[in-house]
């Protein structure tokens, strides 16, 4: 245990800004780092368009990028206000804002500094979670699976299940509550499935001014190219053993080919596109599983929880079935990352982001 940290369950507040760029999550968890005690209270704070555009004009850019210092800004800020609602957290766990994400390449670029969100709200901030592992040779994505093996663990599964999260890009998380350390062989695979809410909601911003497709009433409303699915699924990605991750704009190309076609017919295939990823995410799963359980907005899309139901040969259903949120799930995560860091465990390995051993992530900033 690092110098500093308090023994047993403490409150943790995490955070998560996803690719999706719809607001900012906060949740609490009293949590040790292995065993999950007790879900607290949570938040969110929405972006405004204008600070949504910040964001987008710096997105695919490193720390050098012109546009960087602005999102940064607005990240900062928008964490701040949200965090500072709260009261009784032993600590912070602060994801920042993605805007690039290369392993093997010139690395992970998550902007916003954890170190003025700790002046700012006088408590330690645990952040810039992903940096190590990808220095060590991992992906760096994705981090929650430790998490979603405490949360099957929390449920009482006592059969292999799985977690996927649909936010910009899709991940799954297969686990083995049977196996009570996330690092232990056979525990976890987890890895990035493919494109999810991403291409949707760049497709209905460009066509119609919207956000998202809200429910999914455009896809409901539009005809599946599955010829344009099935291609799709020829991408190099697909062939890859995992563990293996996405940046957000990896698949550009799925948003090219729906140029063609009306905005329904366009929506409905990138559903259909986004399922058919975790379909074929599943077929490297190492056991059946009893369940699926979707977190994240996606979750929230009548036509993609169809579209999954009818190609994966398993229940699918939305986390809160198990009890769980899944507005604040990865929020829940960086809350429960952040008390493993500062106890000095590990917050990924081999089978969840194929770094050579298991690894902790993060940098702590006190005030």
């Amino acid at each position: 245990m690092k110098k500093g940290a308090k023994s047993g369950p403490i409150w943790a507040l995490g955070t998560m800004s996803g690719t999706s760029l719809d607001g900012v999550d906060a949740a609490m968890v009293l949590t040790d780092g292995e065993t999950i005690a007790e879900f607290g209270p949570h938040a969110y704070r929405p972006y405004n368009e204008a600070e949504r555009q910040t964001i987008r004009a710096a997105l695919g850019q490193w720390p050098e990028g012109a546009a960087v210092p602005a999102a940064a800004e607005v990240v900062e800020s928008a964490h701040a206000e949200v965090l500072a609602r709260f009261a009784g957290a032993d600590l912070i766990g602060f994801h920042g804002q993605t805007l690039a994400h290369d392993p093997g390449g010139r690395g992970t670029h998550q902007c916003g500094d954890g170190a003025v969100l700790a002046e700012v709200l006088g408590l330690p901030v645990v952040w810039d979670f992903r940096t190590t592992d990808v220095a060590m040779g991992g992906q760096g994505a994705p981090l929650a699976p430790f998490f979603h093996q405490a949360c099957a663990r929390f449920i009482r599964a006592d059969r292999p299940l799985a977690f996927l999260n649909l936010g910009g890009v899709g991940n799954l998380t297969w686990v083995d509550p049977g196996v009570t350390q996330p690092d232990a062989p056979g525990a976890l695979l987890a890895f990035d499935t493919g494109p999810a809410n991403a291409p949707i909601n760049d497709l209905m911003l460009a066509r119609l001014g919207l956000p998202q497709d809200e429910g999914g009433a455009m896809a409901a409303s539009g005809r599946v190219h599955e010829d344009l699915v099935e291609a799709f699924l020829t991408h190099p990605y697909f062939y890859k053993m995992p563990p293996k991750s996405l940046d957000r704009n990896d698949f550009r190309a799925a948003l090219v080919a729906m140029d063609a076609l009306p905005t329904q017919d366009a929506a409905a295939t990138l559903t259909a596109l986004a399922a058919a990823c975790v379909a074929r995410g599943a077929e490297h799963f190492p056991r059946p599983v009893e369940r699926l359980l979707v977190t994240g907005g996606g979750r929230h899309n009548a036509v993609m929880m169809r579209e999954l139901a009818a190609r994966l040969a398993c229940p699918v259903e939305p986390v809160e079935a198990a009890g769980l949120n899944g507005d604040m799930l990865e929020a829940q995560a960086f809350a429960y990352l952040a008390v493993r860091v500062m106890r000095g465990m590990p917050t990924s390995c081999p089978s969840t982001t194929g770094v050579p051993a298991a690894v902790g992530g993060g940098q702590i900033s006190r005030p």
